[in-house]
């Protein structure tokens, strides 16, 4: 079965850009990546995302998933779950797009942590 390619338009717009801020996340309180290099990519209306570089994130805490998703804008999406120190596994916490669709390529290389299950805050 063929995917459904779609591009951002005026009804659905996506918007990378630097953060220009230092992005930390943690994990019931443990840091798990801290970055001045991430990027926040707005979709449509939905909250903005920090997309956050995969080498600034803790990767002794990390356990990749067989888990995929796809998105029609982006493209497909892998998952990793993490392990803190404290013996806790948080399954498919990350996402990332290894190959993104061209018109986001920008996030290549960077992963996004859901938002009720990491605290991700932005330094003013």
């Amino acid at each position: 079965m063929t995917k459904s390619v779609l591009l951002p338009n005026a009804e659905h717009p996506i918007t990378i850009e630097p953060t220009n801020s230092r992005v930390e996340v943690r994990i019931n309180g443990e840091l798990v990546a801290a970055s001045s290099k991430a990027l926040t990519l707005q979709e449509s209306s939905y909250p903005a995302v920090q997309y956050i570089p995969l080498a600034d994130v803790d990767q002794a805490l990390l356990q990749r998933t067989d888990t995929q998703t796809y998105c029609p804008y982006k493209g497909d999406a892998s998952y990793y779950s993490v392990q803190t120190s404290a013996g806790e596994l948080l399954t498919d916490v990350i996402w990332t797009y290894e190959a993104p669709y061209p018109s986001v390529a920008e996030i290549a290389g960077h992963v996004a942590f859901y938002p009720d299950r990491a605290d991700i805050s932005v330094a003013d």
